[in-house]
């Protein structure tokens, strides 16, 4: 009985089983359990720095791509787009990359806070490298994902090279069996952004008849080697908080002519910091005092910048010229009980130490408090300039010792006062700390590099919101200042983000192996389904003792 249904197999393997193979193998491959949604991811990348300054280009030239991703030990050509972590990857190798690869993409830290002081010590030196020439290769960063995190693993992992492999049939098997990734963005081409940096400030008229005028000023902008990542926290969140700070407890002191101090007390907040030269400190001092009404800036005894002092709770007076005995900054200094950091401006250099080396280039006593030792410290720079909670200590201490400097000063107080007195002084002097703690989270949690806060309306974003704190406590002015468009000092280019698309691949080599054991596949059957009758009639004289009669 069985032996009569096997000859309708056999019947069956005989005309028709190629027909419905060929419409089973499409059946299995949509049975397939892979999912190919889990080939595929889309995320959020963030270009590198692309400006000119001085004519001179820095940061990346280039936005597009379509490439294969390899790892730092395994890419070899033009064709290969690098991905690694940004802290595994040497100012060596990235001068390499820079040179011969076709794109970088760089996976930000998970947690910044657990890194060990010489990772950010590399990561912040790599950032300087990156940004002093040009890199004709587009380069992006991208914040950790898990997704990227597989991605790093299956590439560290793949594309063993041959120097690396036991025998080149190991490098072979690894090479075919390995996942591979290409990598694609589709950003616009590179274009000049409009910028329109501003200026705001505001001033509080001191007692009538004194015509000195004591300036405070900060800028608010921040540098990184990514603009869409450049928050910023100490260099110089920190400054521009401290400057609304200051604003809001001397014009309570200026709120009364009983109590109101002798100079005019102006403060400014600029749009454009060390990044590009401090280009809206110099447009704006160019207007107040070239102009036919000089009268804002007549008779300043000194100007106080404040850049990046939250980072430590002591700080330092970097100037120009050493303050003479006897003068206002010497008096400052002494009351603030800090130490001298003296340097020369150097103009032949591209970019100037401090900003308040602005106001002594036009001749006006200017000093700068921070919590740097240096100009070049690369903390100024960078990706890792994020809040803590000990920054907001210190930023709090920092604010308190300078309000009461400068009280100090503009009331010519000593230390001998009684504790009446004392108390009084204390509590008009007192930091706002829930205000300080919200307006600093605020600012370091806003990308505010120029090609950002600059082509922004200045009643839009970071700028609007200093505007209206800052007019809570005095009339402001907004100046903007004009790029000269034939000779520019500086130009921005966009984009500053982009989608980056990774498709999960098999390499060639792959196809072409897959290619022969599927041609070896079809043989095999082909052949077993032309042979199975004579299989079969074997197997029947085997199973009754006769051949099998037809």
């Amino acid at each position: 009985m069985w032996l009569d249904e096997a000859d309708g197999f056999a019947e069956i393997f005989k005309g028709y089983l190629p027909y419905y193979l060929l419409v089973a193998l499409p059946i299995f491959i949509i049975m397939s359990p892979v999912n190919p949604v889990a080939a595929s991811h889309e995320f959020s990348v963030y270009r590198m720095q692309h400006y000119d300054l001085h004519t001179v280009p820095h940061g990346c030239r280039s936005a597009s791509f379509n490439l294969e991703g390899r790892s730092l030990t395994s890419w070899s050509t033009s064709r290969h787009c690098v991905v690694a972590r940004v802290q595994d990857i040497s100012i060596e190798q990235f001068m390499e990359i820079r040179s011969k690869a076709g794109a970088l993409l760089l996976v930000l830290p998970k947690n910044d806070t657990v890194l060990t002081p010489e990772e950010k010590e590399h990561i912040q030196l790599l950032e300087m490298a990156m940004i002093q020439q040009e890199v004709n290769a587009p380069v992006y960063f991208a914040r950790w994902t898990p997704d990227f995190e597989d991605i790093l693993r299956d590439l560290q992992h793949s594309f063993i090279t041959d120097d690396k492999s036991g025998t080149a049939l190991e490098a072979m098997l690894n090479t075919v069996s390995s996942n591979g990734y290409q990598i694609v963005v589709s950003a616009s081409t590179p274009q000049k952004l409009d910028s329109k940096p501003v200026t705001l400030h505001g001033k509080l008229a001191g007692r009538s008849g004194s015509a000195q005028t004591i300036v405070i000023a900060a800028h608010y902008d921040s540098s990184a080697v990514a603009p869409e990542l450049s928050q910023g926290a100490d260099s110089n969140a920190s400054g521009a908080v401290a400057v609304l700070e200051l604003a809001r407890i001397f014009s309570r002191l200026y709120s009364t002519a009983a109590v109101r101090g002798g100079p005019s007390i102006l403060f400014a907040l600029t749009s454009i910091g060390h990044s590009l030269n401090y280009f809206s400190a110099k447009k704006w001092l160019e207007e107040q005092l070239d102009s036919t009404d000089a009268s804002l800036l007549q008779d300043v005894s000194f100007v106080m910048c404040l850049d990046s002092i939250s980072s430590s709770p002591s700080m330092t007076m970097h100037v120009s010229k050493p303050p003479k005995p006897g003068g206002a900054a010497h008096s400052i200094k002494s009351r603030l009980g800090v130490s001298i950091n003296h340097k020369k401006i150097n103009l032949a250099d591209e970019l100037l130490a401090w900003q308040h080396e602005r106001f002594s280039i036009r001749r006006m006593t200017a000093f700068t408090l921070s919590s740097l030792q240096s100009h070049k410290d690369p903390s100024r720079s960078t990706v890792l300039d994020t809040p803590s909670e000990a920054a907001i200590r210190n930023l709090v201490q920092n604010i308190a010792t300078t309000a009461r400097a400068l009280a100090s000063h503009v009331y010519n107080l000593t230390d001998e006062i009684n504790d009446e007195d004392a108390a009084l002084y204390d509590d008009a002097l007192g930091v706002d700390e829930a205000s300080v703690r919200l307006w600093y989270k605020y600012l370091s949690s806003q990308a505010r590099a120029p090609q950002i806060v600059t082509t922004s309306p200045p009643t839009a974003g970071v700028t609007g919101a200093l505007e209206r704190a800052l007019s809570r406590y005095m009339d402001v002015t907004v100046s903007a200042h004009a790029v000269d468009k034939r000779e520019p000092e500086y130009t921005l280019y966009g984009p500053t983000k982009a989608s980056l698309f990774v498709y999960s691949v098999k390499p060639a080599v792959f196809d072409l192996i897959l290619t022969l054991a599927i041609v070896a596949y079809l043989s095999v059957v082909y052949f077993a389904i032309q042979l199975f009758p004579r299989f079969y009639e074997e197997y029947a004289k085997l199973v009754t003792g006769k051949a099998k009669v037809h």
